[in-house]
């Protein structure tokens, strides 16, 4: 068998290999937890050089789709909150978490515009960049955040999230006016993104399972309710993007860009500046949208693969 037949044959099945192998190489995950940062930098990287300044459309697929993912993200929290506030911080992070980085690379696969995803995960990542200090200090309820004092917080959190998350995008611009053609190497091995983030599923997916096995047994309400918010929240996002991505035009990347979420970034979030418990919910949408994912790779791969000619044996 060829490599590029075996990484066509296994690709479908590599966001669920890398959650099965999380799961039961959880307890030595915490050796390598510490990458999950750096990995998250270089997927924001490759991503950001895939993006071109011609490619910056600024429309109503934009606005729409920000709109559900902040305004919804606030609108939910707050419906939510009064009847408990660990399930409201839950759907919020699951809503309010930006694009997947390798949502391109699945947007591609599946035969929709891989440009227009790439650069709505760039408008989605620095939206969150802005906006996640204020927010996550507005909704937390640890101890730290309230003795800290609002604007403390929202600082100490700035300085955390946004060279995380811009810090990528100035390299990107800084390699394209100073050295284009690691700009164009890097850019044209978008593929890279995929392997990358199933190796930082894997480790997101070990650290939850650790963590919720840690947890008391009175927990396991909370953490059930979690989960199940969390795929309602992917139900909808999944079915909100598709529908706006076909009044565009582009239902394929609408579905891409809203449901599928940089889930690394939001339980590294959750389990920094939340109720740690709420990273079950964003670590629960790790299962719900991979699952998504691999059954529509299955598909599209199975309608748009040619049949093997069996004349003349």
């Amino acid at each position: 068998m060829k490599v590029a037949e075996f990484r066509r044959l296994i690709k479908p099945w590599m966001l669920p290999i890398a959650m099965v192998l999380g799961i039961l190489l959880h307890e030595w995950i915490g050796y390598v937890a510490f990458l999950s940062k750096y990995l998250i930098f270089v997927m924001l990287l490759i991503t950001y050089c895939r993006v071109k300044l011609s490619d910056f459309k600024v429309g109503g697929y934009i606005w729409w789709l920000l709109a559900a993912q902040i305004v919804g993200a606030t609108a939910v929290y707050l419906i939510i909150a009064p009847f408990n506030s660990l399930l409201a911080q839950g759907a919020f992070i699951c809503i309010f978490c930006p694009t997947a980085t390798a949502a391109p690379v699945i947007t591609g696969m599946l035969g929709g515009n891989v440009s227009k995803v790439a650069t709505y995960s760039l408008f989605s990542h620095v939206s969150v960049a802005f906006l996640a200090p204020v927010l996550l200090t507005w909704i937390s309820d640890l101890p730290a955040s309230q003795t800290m004092g609002f604007g403390e917080s929202v600082q100490t959190i700035s300085f955390t999230v946004l060279p995380l998350i811009l810090g990528p995008l100035a390299v990107a611009l800084l390699l394209q006016r100073f050295s284009p053609r690691t700009h164009a190497a890097i850019a044209g091995h978008q593929g890279l993104s995929f392997y990358i983030w199933a190796f930082a599923l894997l480790i997101v997916v070990g650290n939850s399972v650790s963590f919720i096995l840690h947890e008391p047994a009175e927990m396991i309400p909370e953490i059930l309710m979690l989960a199940g918010i969390s795929l309602a929240a992917c139900v909808a996002q999944f079915a909100f993007g598709r529908i706006t991505g076909k009044h565009f035009g582009d239902p394929v990347s609408g579905a891409q860009s809203l449901g599928q979420k940089n889930t690394v970034l939001a339980i590294w979030l959750a389990l920094t500046y939340l109720n740690p418990i709420v990273s079950v919910a964003p670590a629960a949408y790790v299962a719900w949208h991979n699952t998504f994912n691999s059954l529509q790779i299955y598909r599209h791969e199975k309608r748009y693969t040619p049949k093997k000619s069996h004349s003349g044996i």
